[in-house]
């Protein structure tokens, strides 16, 4: 498989999307690099799954990746134990909502340092091992980094960047890495928040497959543009259903 023995690095990789791609990465036979920040229970209890199912070699590190010295330790560390790198999955994400009479600097700052700031100086300090390699970065977006979503104005200009950012990188660091994006659509509803864009089953009849996603489709996005789309670079892969066709 094109894939075996690769060394990828996941953000936020302990829960939800991020750990479904940590198990699409392990069942093609890479070695992983599981970045969390505070959940450590479920970042071990799926290295042990990983390792168990897969014979999987993981590295488990946590850290804020906000936090300036952290990206590039990360990194460090990571090849530090693998001996190299051939990916990078940003998918570390924070979804909160900032109604716009009450958007304070530090909910825009918080909101620029996760999804802008992380990436790029988690791809700035990767690119060396990656050119050597020919690898792969890609960047976990949202559909409302094109579609804003009210009261969430921060969150969707930050992933609007985070789009942006994607095809910059991918015309500073091509011919050697591709640097492509992934939006997902619904894939999971919020945890503890009702959609602040209409109830689910107003939100599934705006949506060209009349469902939710899971979160195995994105992690098979991520895994085609790691691995298989050599050709593709700079691009954003909508995985929405056909949302944004509404």
């Amino acid at each position: 498989m094109k894939a075996t023995e690769k060394v990828v690095l996941i953000t936020g990789a302990a829960r939800r999307v991020g750990a479904a791609i940590a198990r699409q990465l392990a069942a093609e036979g890479c070695q992983l690099v599981l970045h969390y920040r505070r959940s450590r229970s479920d970042a071990e209890a799926l290295a042990a799954e990983l390792r168990h199912q897969y014979r999987t070699k993981c590295l488990l590190i946590a850290g804020d990746l906000v936090a300036v010295p952290f990206p590039a330790q990360l990194i460090a560390a990571s090849v530090e134990h693998f001996g190299r790198l051939d990916g990078l999955v940003n998918n570390a994400s924070i979804y909160q909502s900032s109604p716009f009479e009450q958007i304070t600097p530090e909910d825009w700052q918080r909101m620029e340092a996760i999804h802008l700031r992380a990436p790029l100086f988690l791809t700035q300090a990767a690119a060396p091992h990656l050119r050597r390699s020919h690898g792969a970065v890609v960047n976990i977006g949202d559909i409302h980094g094109e579609i804003p979503l009210r009261s969430y104005l921060p969150y969707s200009v930050s992933k609007a960047g985070l789009l942006a950012l994607t095809r910059s990188l991918a015309k500073e660091l091509g011919p050697d890495i591709r640097v492509n994006s992934v939006s997902p659509g619904v894939v999971l509803w919020a945890e503890n928040q009702d959609p602040p864009d209409g109830d689910k089953q107003a939100l599934l009849e705006r949506n060209a497959l009349k469902r939710v996603g899971n979160p195995q489709d994105i992690a098979s996005a991520v895994a085609y543009l790691l691995f298989d789309a050599q050709y593709t670079t700079g691009h954003n892969l909508v995985v929405d259903g056909g949302r944004m066709l509404y």
